[in-house]
């Protein structure tokens, strides 16, 4: 690896850090309801699916604009995600892969690699 490259990475990685903190920043100023239910949002997408952590926050980004606009508007937190915060974050991530399908993906590659393994040597 080229020194021209891991000062890449490593730039990378403090941009990717000066955005999270801009990001929980932005968390931190919302009303107490707000913040408690997106950290359980975030915890919830971290289990479920993979986040993406950079561009913005993806996903996270978008929630935290959702939540701003509600709370400008006086909304308490539940007026905006529904009483079913899981239901709200499912609709989130529908066109998402889960890590159940990205598991199961892997399992049909390496299942498909064996096979054609197991064929080529009985020619």
């Amino acid at each position: 690896m080229r020194i021209q490259d891991i000062k890449m990475k490593f730039q990378d990685i403090i941009e990717g850090k000066k955005e999270w903190r801009a990001h929980m920043a932005r968390v931190k100023a919302l009303p107490q309801d707000y913040q408690i239910v997106y950290k359980e949002i975030q915890k919830y997408l971290f289990k479920v699916c993979p986040v993406e952590l950079t561009e913005g926050t993806g996903v996270l980004s978008g929630i935290i604009d959702l939540f701003e606009e509600g709370a400008a508007s006086g909304k308490g937190v539940l007026e905006v995600t529904g009483r079913d915060v899981a239901a709200f974050c499912d609709g989130l991530i529908t066109d998402s892969k889960t890590y159940i399908d990205i598991y199961q993906e892997s399992v049909d590659e390496e299942v498909n690699k064996a096979m054609k393994k197991a064929m080529d040597k009985t020619k």
